[in-house]
């Protein structure tokens, strides 16, 4: 019987899982990767202490650290369901089931997809969902950025070092994302802006050779053969059942990370908490482990 099982290893999950072991738990870690949606970042400029690191790197030095801990970590590990009984909590996942007196939900979350035409045909085929992980595959080659917010332009923003030509597709009127990183796709001359424009379809033979936009009424065949689906993110909160959730799927806690089930706790982008960045991740990681450790001792099992 562990103390605590924290699912997933982004920011949030990672800074738990120090926390946690500095005091001493009995505890596991169970995530399909490590570093989350930090991995895949580009350039970061706003995390205390650094004052440029790319995600990779970032996640690099998540790994370094939990490592220096004895913490047990299942990777490549997908979580199935979590249920509570009496005072356990049980979290199956594709390769087996644990238990323990409490549990961190810090899943994040994942791309969302267009749902368009051509989309699931051409997915790993064209279509991505990660700038960083698959831009260099793309190098000399015309390829689209679909969404306007903080994601698509630093996906743009990296793919103009890599491709001949970027566009990036946004829906509404004008760029939703940070003034500065608004400023510099605008003013880079291999990146073209297309506000009020929307993707209707992805086409294609063996591989992507376009995709069809639309605005005002026109439309019209742009030619890429790369497409980064950068429109938002869906919640992993899936897996459990009977946990508050808000109308978009995030998991409801209150400032002490705990939800409406007693001994479970959420931190990190999978939760309502305001503003996902990296740095607030890993703050809400640290605190869903001082929470768990409030509950065990409190409880005294």
């Amino acid at each position: 019987m562990l103390d605590l099982i924290i699912i997933g290893a982004g920011p949030a999950g990672i800074t738990a899982a120090v926390y946690a072991a500095r005091k001493r738990m009995n505890l596991l870690v169970i995530s399909k990767d490590v570093g989350g949606q930090a991995a895949s970042s580009g350039d970061i400029e706003n995390y205390t202490g650094y004052q440029f690191i790319t995600g990779p790197e970032l996640a690099q030095k998540f790994q370094e650290h939990i490592r220096k801990y004895a913490v047990s970590l299942k990777e490549q590990e997908a979580v199935t369901e979590v249920a509570k009984t009496g005072d356990t909590v049980s979290v199956k996942t594709d390769k087996g089931v644990y238990e323990a007196r409490s549990v961190i939900i810090a899943s994040g979350k994942r791309s969302r997809e267009l749902g368009v035409p051509g989309e699931k045909e051409f997915k790993s085929r064209g279509i991505t969902y990660c700038a960083t992980c698959d831009g260099p595959l793309f190098s000399g080659k015309p390829v689209a950025v679909i969404g306007g917010g903080n994601s698509a332009l630093d996906a743009a923003l990296q793919l103009v070092n890599i491709a001949s030509r970027v566009y990036l597709v946004n829906i509404t009127a004008s760029l939703p994302g940070d003034e500065i990183m608004r400023q510099k796709a605008e003013a880079h001359k291999l990146l073209q802006v297309l506000n009020n424009t929307q993707v209707v379809a992805i086409t294609g033979d063996k591989f992507v050779k376009g995709i069809r936009i639309k605005k005002d009424s026109q439309e019209e065949l742009l030619a890429v053969e790369g497409v980064f689906v950068e429109i938002g993110l869906l919640p992993n909160s899936e897996f459990v059942q009977g946990i508050g959730k808000n109308n978009f799927g995030e998991i409801k806690v209150n400032c002490r990370n705990e939800t409406n089930i007693a001994g479970i706790f959420a931190a990190g982008d999978v939760t309502d908490v305001p503003e996902k960045q990296i740095i607030i991740a890993a703050g809400e990681g640290s605190k869903a482990a001082f929470s768990g450790l409030r509950y065990l001792a409190e409880h005294k099992f």
